[in-house]
């Protein structure tokens, strides 16, 4: 069977382009190892367009059931692990079965990097974020960590003085990697205290985090601050290494787009947080996914 596209990933980009691709009654197949990603963690988003508030499962749920009203077929609970040219089609292959397409659609999305200590799986949406645009607000009047001293952490950090009442930064180098200007406004604030070479060990708490516990490098001496938020910023992780070869990664493993969301090889397109495309918002994902399947759309009636 000979698919119009396959979309790889099953986030707010891939569902808005699966919308797209039906309407556009292209023969589509959605294949996700699960649905929503990184949204599914936020327990209160406010920022979606017609929400004023909703959780990341609610909202998720609303997109794939508005997904599921169109004629399109979906291989949930599999994932992509080989992405081949064939002649001037794609081969895309999950751990059972292998697919023709005359396109694709990688949205992935990424993954943040954990710090994999005690606590934190454990208080994921009950304290423990991984992005402040999504839940800043809802540490207002709060004492919060953020762990991670590069321009990612101190922008997390310049999210949360406009609610938190005192934020700790954590960094493990000896040294913050954040730009010099925004460190400066961050101690302006006079809410803001920063430690280096310091190893995050443990997140306490019972319902909720209370408190975070962190050791000296230099002393080898443990630190327990109380605290009601813990915002992990030491990195993302993209998952695209299927299409190694056939797209162009930049230095952090995001794939290259142009403003159609094109990648280096013809018939192959990228969308949401998986791209190099700024900003790693829902609504901009769902945007990109709308715009990547328009321009599928438009690709194929000229092959």
């Amino acid at each position: 069977m000979m698919y119009d596209l396959i979309i790889i990933g099953g986030g707010p980009a891939g569902i808005t382009a699966g919308i797209y691709a039906a309407r556009k009654k292209l023969k589509t197949l959605l294949i996700t190892k699960e649905w929503g990603g990184q949204i599914i963690e936020a327990s209160d988003i406010q920022n979606w367009p017609g929400e004023k508030s909703i959780s990341g499962i609610n909202l998720m749920n609303k997109m794939v059931e508005h997904l599921k009203e169109y004629e399109i077929e979906m291989k949930e609970g599999k994932e992509a692990i080989d992405l081949e040219k064939k002649n001037n089609n794609f081969i895309v292959r999950d751990n059972d079965e292998e697919y023709e397409t005359k396109t694709v659609i990688i949205a992935t999305g990424k993954i943040p990097r954990a710090l994999n200590i005690p606590g934190e799986e454990k208080f994921k949406g009950k304290g423990v974020s991984f992005c402040s645009t999504c839940d800043a607000p809802m540490f207002k009047d709060k004492e919060v960590a953020v762990i991670g001293g590069g321009n990612a952490g101190f922008d997390a950090a310049l999210d949360l003085t406009k609610y938190a009442k005192k934020i700790y930064i954590l960094e493990f180098l000896e040294e913050t990697r954040g730009d010099s200007a925004t460190k400066e406004k961050l101690e302006k604030t006079g809410r803001v205290e920063i430690y280096t070479n310091v190893a995050v060990k443990e997140i306490r708490g019972d319902k909720f985090v209370k408190s975070l516990i962190y050791e000296n490098r230099d002393t080898g001496k443990d630190t327990e601050t109380k605290i009601q938020g813990v915002f992990v910023v030491i990195g993302m992780m993209p998952k695209a290494g299927f299409a190694e070869g056939l797209v162009e990664f930049n230095e952090i493993g995001e794939i290259k787009v142009d403003r159609d969301n094109n990648t280096k090889t013809k018939g192959i397109f990228a969308a949401g947080d998986i791209t190099d495309v700024k900003y790693e918002q829902i609504v901009i994902a769902a945007s990109e996914g709308a715009k990547a399947a328009l321009t599928v759309s438009d690709y194929l009636k000229t092959k």
